[in-house]
Protein backbone atom coordinates (compact mmCIF):
# COMPACT_ATOMS: atom_id res chain seq x y z
CA UNK A 1 0.00 0.00 0.00
CA UNK A 2 1.09 3.34 -0.90
CA UNK A 3 1.33 5.13 2.38
CA UNK A 4 -1.44 7.85 2.68
CA UNK A 5 -2.38 10.02 5.81
CA UNK A 6 -5.81 9.84 7.24
CA UNK A 7 -6.51 13.38 6.18
CA UNK A 8 -5.27 12.58 2.60
CA UNK A 9 -8.01 9.52 2.81
CA UNK A 10 -10.54 11.61 3.80
CA UNK A 11 -9.76 13.99 0.49
CA UNK A 12 -9.53 10.93 -1.64
CA UNK A 13 -12.89 9.83 -0.44
CA UNK A 14 -14.73 12.89 0.45
CA UNK A 15 -15.33 11.93 3.64
CA UNK A 16 -14.21 13.89 7.32
CA UNK A 17 -11.64 12.71 9.60
CA UNK A 18 -12.76 12.64 13.40
CA UNK A 19 -10.07 12.02 15.58
CA UNK A 20 -6.07 12.38 15.35
CA UNK A 21 -4.71 12.11 11.75
CA UNK A 22 -2.47 8.90 11.59
CA UNK A 23 -0.44 7.39 8.27
CA UNK A 24 -1.44 4.14 6.83
CA UNK A 25 1.36 2.56 5.73
CA UNK A 26 0.15 -1.13 5.91
CA UNK A 27 -2.67 -3.19 3.95
CA UNK A 28 -6.42 -1.74 3.26
CA UNK A 29 -8.79 -4.70 4.98
CA UNK A 30 -12.22 -5.28 5.47
CA UNK A 31 -11.58 -8.26 7.47
CA UNK A 32 -10.17 -6.91 11.09
CA UNK A 33 -8.52 -10.57 11.56
CA UNK A 34 -6.26 -9.36 8.40
CA UNK A 35 -4.93 -6.36 10.18
CA UNK A 36 -1.81 -5.59 10.68
CA UNK A 37 0.11 -2.68 12.61
CA UNK A 38 -0.27 0.34 10.44
CA UNK A 39 -3.50 -0.79 8.44
CA UNK A 40 -6.38 0.69 7.57
CA UNK A 41 -9.65 -1.35 8.27
CA UNK A 42 -12.48 -0.66 6.00
CA UNK A 43 -16.26 -0.99 8.06
CA UNK A 44 -18.26 -2.50 5.70
CA UNK A 45 -22.05 -2.51 6.48
CA UNK A 46 -23.77 -6.04 5.01
CA UNK A 47 -27.10 -7.81 5.27
CA UNK A 48 -25.54 -10.05 8.36
CA UNK A 49 -23.11 -8.07 10.01
CA UNK A 50 -21.65 -4.59 10.79
CA UNK A 51 -18.58 -3.98 10.36
CA UNK A 52 -17.91 -0.84 13.21
CA UNK A 53 -18.66 -3.50 15.14
CA UNK A 54 -15.16 -5.02 14.93
CA UNK A 55 -13.14 -2.10 15.06
CA UNK A 56 -11.88 -3.04 18.70
CA UNK A 57 -10.50 -6.39 17.12
CA UNK A 58 -8.88 -3.97 13.95
CA UNK A 59 -7.45 -1.97 17.32
CA UNK A 60 -5.45 -4.61 19.24
CA UNK A 61 -3.85 -6.00 15.78
CA UNK A 62 -2.37 -2.86 15.00
CA UNK A 63 -4.88 -0.61 12.65
CA UNK A 64 -4.26 2.83 12.77
CA UNK A 65 -7.93 4.14 11.62
CA UNK A 66 -10.94 3.19 9.86
CA UNK A 67 -12.91 4.23 6.69
CA UNK A 68 -16.43 3.60 8.29
CA UNK A 69 -19.95 5.22 7.69
CA UNK A 70 -19.92 6.47 11.70
CA UNK A 71 -17.12 7.50 13.70
CA UNK A 72 -15.58 4.87 16.25
CA UNK A 73 -14.15 5.62 19.60
CA UNK A 74 -11.41 3.61 19.79
CA UNK A 75 -9.85 4.58 16.34
CA UNK A 76 -9.73 7.50 14.29
CA UNK A 77 -12.26 7.37 11.94
CA UNK A 78 -12.47 9.06 8.49
CA UNK A 79 -16.78 8.96 8.06
CA UNK A 80 -18.24 8.80 4.42
CA UNK A 81 -21.60 8.42 3.05
CA UNK A 82 -21.01 4.55 1.95
CA UNK A 83 -17.83 2.84 3.20
CA UNK A 84 -17.72 0.44 -0.04
CA UNK A 85 -18.25 3.20 -2.72
CA UNK A 86 -15.68 5.37 -0.24
CA UNK A 87 -13.34 1.83 -0.80
CA UNK A 88 -13.58 2.53 -4.48
CA UNK A 89 -12.88 6.00 -4.71
CA UNK A 90 -9.57 4.99 -2.31
CA UNK A 91 -8.43 2.29 -4.84
CA UNK A 92 -9.03 4.93 -7.63
CA UNK A 93 -6.73 7.24 -5.84
CA UNK A 94 -4.17 4.70 -5.14
CA UNK A 95 -3.97 3.90 -9.27
CA UNK A 96 -3.65 7.70 -9.97
CA UNK A 97 -0.77 8.13 -7.62
CA UNK A 98 1.35 5.38 -9.46
CA UNK A 99 3.46 6.98 -12.37
CA UNK A 100 3.89 4.24 -15.46
CA UNK A 101 1.34 1.79 -13.72
CA UNK A 102 0.09 -0.55 -16.64
CA UNK A 103 -3.57 -2.31 -16.18
CA UNK A 104 -4.80 -5.34 -17.74
CA UNK A 105 -8.28 -6.18 -16.79
CA UNK A 106 -9.39 -9.77 -17.38
CA UNK A 107 -13.43 -11.17 -17.81
CA UNK A 108 -15.38 -14.25 -18.91
CA UNK A 109 -17.75 -16.75 -17.96
CA UNK A 110 -14.87 -18.73 -16.87
CA UNK A 111 -11.15 -18.73 -16.87
CA UNK A 112 -10.52 -15.82 -15.33
CA UNK A 113 -8.73 -17.30 -12.39
CA UNK A 114 -6.63 -19.29 -14.12
CA UNK A 115 -5.18 -16.92 -17.05
CA UNK A 116 -5.03 -13.94 -14.11
CA UNK A 117 -2.79 -16.70 -12.48
CA UNK A 118 -0.60 -17.00 -15.63
CA UNK A 119 -0.44 -13.43 -16.35
CA UNK A 120 0.53 -12.51 -13.09
CA UNK A 121 3.37 -14.65 -13.44
CA UNK A 122 4.72 -13.35 -16.85
CA UNK A 123 4.45 -9.71 -16.13
CA UNK A 124 6.38 -10.47 -12.66
CA UNK A 125 9.36 -11.40 -14.93
CA UNK A 126 9.70 -7.83 -16.17
CA UNK A 127 8.64 -5.39 -13.36
CA UNK A 128 5.83 -5.50 -9.85
CA UNK A 129 3.48 -6.82 -10.40
CA UNK A 130 0.15 -7.13 -8.17
CA UNK A 131 -2.47 -9.52 -9.10
CA UNK A 132 -5.85 -10.12 -7.23
CA UNK A 133 -5.35 -13.45 -4.28
CA UNK A 134 -7.53 -16.14 -5.43
CA UNK A 135 -10.86 -14.52 -6.74
CA UNK A 136 -10.92 -11.09 -5.86
CA UNK A 137 -13.04 -9.91 -8.50
CA UNK A 138 -15.92 -7.86 -7.37
CA UNK A 139 -17.20 -4.53 -5.80
CA UNK A 140 -14.95 -5.60 -2.96
CA UNK A 141 -12.37 -7.50 -4.45
CA UNK A 142 -10.55 -5.60 -6.61
CA UNK A 143 -10.10 -2.17 -4.51
CA UNK A 144 -8.79 -4.91 -2.23
CA UNK A 145 -6.04 -5.86 -5.04
CA UNK A 146 -5.57 -2.38 -6.20
CA UNK A 147 -4.67 -1.18 -2.58
CA UNK A 148 -2.20 -2.88 -2.16
CA UNK A 149 0.20 -1.59 -5.16
CA UNK A 150 3.12 0.01 -4.23
CA UNK A 151 5.22 3.12 -5.34
CA UNK A 152 7.45 1.15 -7.40
CA UNK A 153 4.43 -1.05 -9.21
CA UNK A 154 4.52 -1.50 -12.77
CA UNK A 155 1.85 -3.93 -13.54
CA UNK A 156 -1.75 -4.40 -12.13
CA UNK A 157 -4.05 -7.73 -13.14
CA UNK A 158 -7.28 -7.00 -12.24
CA UNK A 159 -10.10 -9.55 -12.31
CA UNK A 160 -13.12 -8.78 -12.55
CA UNK A 161 -16.74 -10.79 -12.53
CA UNK A 162 -20.14 -9.69 -12.60
CA UNK A 163 -23.91 -10.72 -11.76
CA UNK A 164 -25.63 -7.64 -13.30
CA UNK A 165 -25.21 -5.30 -15.90
CA UNK A 166 -22.91 -2.11 -15.35
CA UNK A 167 -21.23 -4.01 -12.70
CA UNK A 168 -17.53 -4.07 -15.01
CA UNK A 169 -18.11 -0.52 -15.93
CA UNK A 170 -17.74 -0.25 -12.03
CA UNK A 171 -14.90 -1.85 -11.75
CA UNK A 172 -13.12 -0.24 -14.85
CA UNK A 173 -13.79 2.65 -12.91
CA UNK A 174 -11.79 1.56 -10.01
CA UNK A 175 -8.85 0.33 -12.29
CA UNK A 176 -8.79 2.06 -15.70
CA UNK A 177 -7.46 -0.76 -18.11
CA UNK A 178 -4.91 -0.58 -20.76
CA UNK A 179 -5.43 -4.24 -21.98
CA UNK A 180 -8.83 -6.00 -21.56
CA UNK A 181 -9.10 -9.65 -22.38
CA UNK A 182 -12.70 -11.14 -22.38
CA UNK A 183 -11.97 -14.79 -22.68
CA UNK A 184 -15.73 -16.35 -23.50
CA UNK A 185 -19.31 -15.80 -22.73
CA UNK A 186 -21.05 -18.49 -21.28
CA UNK A 187 -23.82 -19.63 -18.78
CA UNK A 188 -22.59 -18.64 -15.73
CA UNK A 189 -24.91 -16.85 -13.41
CA UNK A 190 -27.79 -17.43 -16.10
CA UNK A 191 -29.98 -17.31 -13.57
CA UNK A 192 -29.45 -13.74 -12.59
CA UNK A 193 -28.48 -12.58 -15.86
CA UNK A 194 -31.49 -14.11 -17.84
CA UNK A 195 -29.87 -14.70 -21.43
CA UNK A 196 -26.28 -15.31 -22.69
CA UNK A 197 -27.11 -12.14 -24.94
CA UNK A 198 -26.96 -10.17 -21.71
CA UNK A 199 -24.13 -11.64 -20.02
CA UNK A 200 -22.39 -10.71 -23.27
CA UNK A 201 -23.50 -7.15 -23.01
CA UNK A 202 -21.81 -7.10 -19.34
CA UNK A 203 -18.85 -8.61 -20.19
CA UNK A 204 -18.35 -6.34 -23.07
CA UNK A 205 -18.36 -3.02 -20.79
CA UNK A 206 -14.43 -4.00 -20.50
CA UNK A 207 -13.29 -2.99 -23.95
CA UNK A 208 -15.73 -0.25 -24.05
CA UNK A 209 -13.78 1.17 -21.06
CA UNK A 210 -10.94 0.77 -22.89
CA UNK A 211 -8.75 4.11 -24.12
CA UNK A 212 -7.40 4.81 -28.11
CA UNK A 213 -4.29 3.51 -27.04
CA UNK A 214 -5.77 0.36 -25.73
CA UNK A 215 -5.79 -2.83 -27.17
CA UNK A 216 -9.01 -5.38 -26.62
CA UNK A 217 -7.89 -8.67 -26.64
CA UNK A 218 -11.03 -10.66 -27.64
CA UNK A 219 -11.48 -14.88 -28.56
CA UNK A 220 -11.85 -15.47 -31.90
CA UNK A 221 -13.30 -18.72 -31.15
CA UNK A 222 -16.22 -17.05 -29.60
CA UNK A 223 -18.90 -15.78 -31.94
CA UNK A 224 -20.20 -13.41 -28.69
CA UNK A 225 -16.69 -12.35 -28.20
CA UNK A 226 -15.77 -11.64 -31.50
CA UNK A 227 -18.67 -9.08 -31.94
CA UNK A 228 -16.90 -7.24 -29.23
CA UNK A 229 -14.63 -5.78 -31.91
CA UNK A 230 -17.58 -3.11 -32.87
CA UNK A 231 -17.76 -2.03 -28.97
CA UNK A 232 -14.18 -0.92 -29.06
CA UNK A 233 -12.25 1.95 -29.64
CA UNK A 234 -8.82 0.22 -28.56
CA UNK A 235 -7.20 -1.84 -31.04
CA UNK A 236 -8.23 -5.38 -31.47
CA UNK A 237 -6.06 -7.97 -31.17
CA UNK A 238 -7.66 -11.93 -31.42
CA UNK A 239 -6.41 -14.72 -30.45
CA UNK A 240 -7.31 -18.54 -30.57
CA UNK A 241 -7.53 -21.63 -33.11
CA UNK A 242 -9.29 -19.71 -35.92
CA UNK A 243 -7.36 -19.03 -39.32
CA UNK A 244 -7.62 -15.03 -38.92
CA UNK A 245 -6.51 -15.15 -34.95
CA UNK A 246 -4.05 -12.87 -34.76
CA UNK A 247 -2.70 -14.95 -32.13
CA UNK A 248 -3.20 -18.79 -33.23
CA UNK A 249 -2.38 -21.62 -31.99
CA UNK A 250 -1.68 -25.09 -34.39
CA UNK A 251 -0.42 -28.21 -33.96
CA UNK A 252 -2.34 -28.65 -30.44
CA UNK A 253 -0.99 -31.44 -28.27
CA UNK A 254 -2.11 -32.55 -24.31
CA UNK A 255 -0.07 -35.40 -22.93
CA UNK A 256 -1.14 -37.69 -20.79
CA UNK A 257 -0.74 -35.48 -17.40
CA UNK A 258 -2.96 -33.07 -19.23
CA UNK A 259 -0.66 -30.57 -20.20
CA UNK A 260 -1.12 -28.41 -23.45
CA UNK A 261 1.32 -27.54 -26.03
CA UNK A 262 1.06 -25.68 -29.46
CA UNK A 263 2.86 -24.04 -32.34
CA UNK A 264 2.21 -20.57 -31.95
CA UNK A 265 1.89 -17.71 -34.91
CA UNK A 266 1.63 -13.96 -34.13
CA UNK A 267 2.74 -10.47 -35.34
CA UNK A 268 6.15 -10.52 -32.59
CA UNK A 269 7.11 -14.56 -34.28
CA UNK A 270 6.62 -18.61 -33.73
CA UNK A 271 7.28 -20.06 -31.02
CA UNK A 272 6.32 -23.45 -29.51
CA UNK A 273 4.76 -23.05 -26.50
CA UNK A 274 4.37 -25.06 -23.23
CA UNK A 275 2.34 -24.97 -20.83
CA UNK A 276 3.14 -26.71 -17.23
CA UNK A 277 -0.84 -25.74 -16.05
CA UNK A 278 -3.26 -28.71 -16.88
CA UNK A 279 -5.69 -28.73 -19.46
CA UNK A 280 -6.41 -28.03 -23.21
CA UNK A 281 -8.51 -25.28 -22.25
CA UNK A 282 -5.67 -23.29 -21.11
CA UNK A 283 -4.63 -22.76 -24.49
CA UNK A 284 -6.92 -20.31 -25.11
CA UNK A 285 -5.85 -18.43 -21.69
CA UNK A 286 -2.49 -18.95 -22.78
CA UNK A 287 -2.70 -17.13 -25.98
CA UNK A 288 -4.73 -14.19 -23.87
CA UNK A 289 -2.12 -13.64 -21.56
CA UNK A 290 0.61 -13.94 -24.67
CA UNK A 291 -1.43 -11.11 -26.90
CA UNK A 292 -1.60 -8.73 -23.79
CA UNK A 293 1.86 -8.99 -22.03
CA UNK A 294 3.34 -8.60 -25.98
CA UNK A 295 1.08 -5.46 -26.66
CA UNK A 296 2.38 -4.17 -23.80
CA UNK A 297 5.51 -4.45 -25.23
CA UNK A 298 7.36 -7.47 -23.59
CA UNK A 299 9.44 -9.85 -25.66
CA UNK A 300 8.07 -12.52 -27.05
CA UNK A 301 10.43 -15.30 -25.85
CA UNK A 302 10.54 -14.73 -22.65
CA UNK A 303 6.95 -14.69 -22.00
CA UNK A 304 6.84 -17.73 -23.64
CA UNK A 305 9.71 -18.62 -21.08
CA UNK A 306 7.65 -17.30 -18.41
CA UNK A 307 4.55 -19.33 -19.49
CA UNK A 308 5.92 -22.50 -19.46
CA UNK A 309 7.19 -22.40 -15.91
CA UNK A 310 3.98 -20.48 -14.72
CA UNK A 311 1.66 -22.80 -12.38
CA UNK A 312 -1.62 -21.97 -10.81
CA UNK A 313 -1.25 -20.07 -7.47
CA UNK A 314 -4.91 -19.74 -6.51
CA UNK A 315 -6.51 -23.12 -4.40
CA UNK A 316 -9.28 -25.53 -6.12
CA UNK A 317 -8.31 -25.02 -10.01
CA UNK A 318 -7.24 -27.91 -11.91
CA UNK A 319 -4.92 -28.70 -8.83
CA UNK A 320 -3.37 -31.85 -9.47
CA UNK A 321 -2.07 -34.39 -6.41
CA UNK A 322 -0.33 -37.46 -7.21
CA UNK A 323 -1.06 -40.03 -4.25
CA UNK A 324 0.24 -43.06 -2.94
CA UNK A 325 -0.69 -46.01 -4.86
CA UNK A 326 -0.43 -44.57 -8.15
CA UNK A 327 -3.68 -42.68 -8.07
CA UNK A 328 -4.26 -38.88 -9.05
CA UNK A 329 -6.67 -36.65 -7.61
CA UNK A 330 -7.54 -33.30 -10.06
CA UNK A 331 -9.16 -30.89 -7.30
CA UNK A 332 -11.40 -28.36 -9.94
CA UNK A 333 -13.83 -28.01 -7.17
CA UNK A 334 -13.55 -24.06 -6.56
CA UNK A 335 -16.95 -23.20 -8.78
CA UNK A 336 -18.30 -24.43 -12.08
CA UNK A 337 -20.77 -23.44 -14.74
CA UNK A 338 -21.74 -25.69 -18.54
CA UNK A 339 -18.56 -24.78 -20.42
CA UNK A 340 -16.12 -25.16 -17.17
CA UNK A 341 -17.32 -28.80 -16.45
CA UNK A 342 -17.27 -29.69 -19.96
CA UNK A 343 -13.65 -28.33 -20.25
CA UNK A 344 -12.74 -29.94 -17.09
CA UNK A 345 -14.29 -33.34 -18.25
CA UNK A 346 -11.98 -33.26 -21.66
CA UNK A 347 -8.86 -32.43 -19.52
CA UNK A 348 -9.97 -35.91 -17.38
CA UNK A 349 -10.25 -37.29 -20.82
CA UNK A 350 -6.89 -36.44 -21.80
CA UNK A 351 -5.55 -37.52 -18.55
CA UNK A 352 -7.41 -40.59 -18.13
CA UNK A 353 -6.25 -41.74 -21.59
CA UNK A 354 -4.42 -44.91 -20.22
CA UNK A 355 -6.28 -44.79 -17.12
CA UNK A 356 -9.87 -45.51 -15.26
CA UNK A 357 -11.06 -42.48 -14.96
CA UNK A 358 -13.54 -41.39 -12.67
CA UNK A 359 -15.54 -37.16 -12.73
CA UNK A 360 -17.03 -36.63 -9.06
CA UNK A 361 -19.27 -33.90 -10.04
CA UNK A 362 -21.88 -31.87 -7.84
CA UNK A 363 -24.34 -29.09 -9.00
CA UNK A 364 -23.47 -26.09 -10.80
CA UNK A 365 -26.00 -23.02 -9.14
CA UNK A 366 -27.16 -20.10 -10.65
CA UNK A 367 -28.60 -21.53 -13.72
CA UNK A 368 -32.33 -20.55 -13.18
CA UNK A 369 -34.41 -22.65 -15.93
CA UNK A 370 -31.87 -24.08 -18.01
CA UNK A 371 -30.35 -25.99 -15.26
CA UNK A 372 -31.92 -29.55 -15.47
CA UNK A 373 -31.00 -29.55 -19.38
CA UNK A 374 -27.37 -28.34 -17.83
CA UNK A 375 -26.70 -30.57 -15.91
CA UNK A 376 -28.06 -33.70 -18.34
CA UNK A 377 -25.72 -32.17 -21.08
CA UNK A 378 -22.69 -32.57 -18.79
CA UNK A 379 -23.44 -35.98 -18.43
CA UNK A 380 -24.21 -36.97 -22.15
CA UNK A 381 -20.64 -35.34 -22.22
CA UNK A 382 -19.42 -37.56 -20.11
CA UNK A 383 -20.41 -40.68 -21.96
CA UNK A 384 -19.30 -39.39 -24.97
CA UNK A 385 -15.85 -38.53 -23.47
CA UNK A 386 -15.59 -41.94 -22.50
CA UNK A 387 -15.18 -41.29 -18.89
CA UNK A 388 -14.82 -44.31 -16.71
CA UNK A 389 -17.55 -43.76 -14.33
CA UNK A 390 -18.81 -40.95 -12.54
CA UNK A 391 -20.08 -40.04 -8.81
CA UNK A 392 -23.06 -37.90 -9.04
CA UNK A 393 -22.81 -35.39 -5.50
CA UNK A 394 -26.39 -33.98 -4.14
CA UNK A 395 -30.04 -33.92 -5.65
CA UNK A 396 -28.99 -30.44 -7.15
CA UNK A 397 -26.66 -32.50 -9.47
CA UNK A 398 -28.75 -35.36 -9.82
CA UNK A 399 -29.85 -34.35 -13.45
CA UNK A 400 -25.85 -35.18 -14.62
CA UNK A 401 -27.11 -39.03 -13.99
CA UNK A 402 -30.15 -39.19 -15.94
CA UNK A 403 -28.03 -37.28 -18.69
CA UNK A 404 -25.38 -40.31 -18.73
CA UNK A 405 -27.21 -43.30 -18.40
CA UNK A 406 -29.44 -41.98 -21.55
CA UNK A 407 -26.48 -41.56 -23.09
CA UNK A 408 -25.49 -44.92 -23.04
CA UNK A 409 -23.75 -45.39 -19.77
CA UNK A 410 -23.45 -48.25 -18.20
CA UNK A 411 -25.60 -47.95 -15.01
CA UNK A 412 -23.28 -50.06 -12.47
CA UNK A 413 -21.04 -46.87 -13.55
CA UNK A 414 -22.84 -43.53 -12.33
CA UNK A 415 -22.84 -43.89 -8.60
CA UNK A 416 -25.55 -40.94 -7.07
CA UNK A 417 -24.35 -40.28 -4.00
CA UNK A 418 -26.94 -38.03 -1.46
CA UNK A 419 -23.44 -35.27 -0.18
CA UNK A 420 -19.68 -35.34 -0.15
CA UNK A 421 -19.52 -37.32 3.09
CA UNK A 422 -21.38 -39.88 1.63
CA UNK A 423 -19.01 -39.36 -1.91
CA UNK A 424 -16.13 -39.52 0.05
CA UNK A 425 -17.07 -43.03 2.14
CA UNK A 426 -17.76 -44.36 -1.39
CA UNK A 427 -14.62 -43.09 -2.84
CA UNK A 428 -12.54 -44.77 -0.39
CA UNK A 429 -14.58 -48.16 -0.18
CA UNK A 430 -14.49 -47.71 -4.03
CA UNK A 431 -10.85 -46.38 -5.17
CA UNK A 432 -8.19 -49.07 -6.31
CA UNK A 433 -4.42 -48.22 -8.03
CA UNK A 434 -4.46 -46.34 -11.41
CA UNK A 435 -7.27 -44.41 -10.84
CA UNK A 436 -7.40 -40.50 -12.02
CA UNK A 437 -10.27 -39.10 -10.53
CA UNK A 438 -11.64 -35.30 -10.74
CA UNK A 439 -13.97 -33.35 -8.49
CA UNK A 440 -15.87 -30.29 -10.20
CA UNK A 441 -18.53 -28.65 -8.74
CA UNK A 442 -19.63 -24.88 -7.70
CA UNK A 443 -18.34 -24.27 -4.37
CA UNK A 444 -20.35 -24.69 -1.83
CA UNK A 445 -20.96 -28.38 -2.24
CA UNK A 446 -18.19 -29.35 -0.10
CA UNK A 447 -15.76 -31.37 -2.80
CA UNK A 448 -13.03 -28.98 -2.79
CA UNK A 449 -12.73 -29.59 0.65
CA UNK A 450 -14.13 -33.49 0.15
CA UNK A 451 -10.69 -33.03 -2.18
CA UNK A 452 -8.64 -31.83 0.58
CA UNK A 453 -10.19 -34.36 2.73
CA UNK A 454 -8.79 -36.86 0.60
CA UNK A 455 -5.12 -35.78 0.41
CA UNK A 456 -4.89 -35.82 4.04
CA UNK A 457 -5.90 -39.13 4.16
CA UNK A 458 -3.79 -40.85 1.41
CA UNK A 459 -1.02 -43.51 2.77
CA UNK A 460 -3.12 -43.94 5.96
CA UNK A 461 -5.80 -46.38 7.11
CA UNK A 462 -8.40 -44.23 6.39
CA UNK A 463 -8.22 -44.32 2.84
CA UNK A 464 -6.95 -47.96 2.31
CA UNK A 465 -7.11 -47.07 -1.24
CA UNK A 466 -3.78 -45.77 -1.90
CA UNK A 467 -2.11 -47.80 0.96
CA UNK A 468 0.90 -49.05 -0.42
CA UNK A 469 3.19 -52.33 1.32
CA UNK A 470 6.44 -53.75 1.20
Amino acid sequence: MIEFSLDEIARITGGHLVGADATVSASVVTDSRECVPGSLYVARVGEHADGHDYASAARDAGAVGVLGERAVDILPTVVVENSELAFAKLARGVVDAIADLEIVGITGSSGKTSTKDLLGAVLARFGPTVAPHGSLNSEVGVPLTVCRLGSNSRYLVAEMGASGVGHIEYLTKIAPPKVGIVLNVGKAHMGEFGSVDAIAQTKGELVEALPEDGFAVLNVDDERVRAMASRTKATVVLVGLGEDADYRATNVEVDTSGRASYDLTCPAGTARVRLAVFGEHQVGNSLSVIAAAVSLGLDLDTVVEALAAAGATSRWRMEVHELPGDITLVNDAYNANPDSMRAAMRSLAHMGRERHSIAVLGEMRELGETSFDEHAGVGREIAALGIDEVYVVGAGAAPIAVGAREAGMAAERVHEVENADAAHDALVRDLSAGRILLLKSSRDSGLRLLGDRLVEEAGTSAFPATEVTA
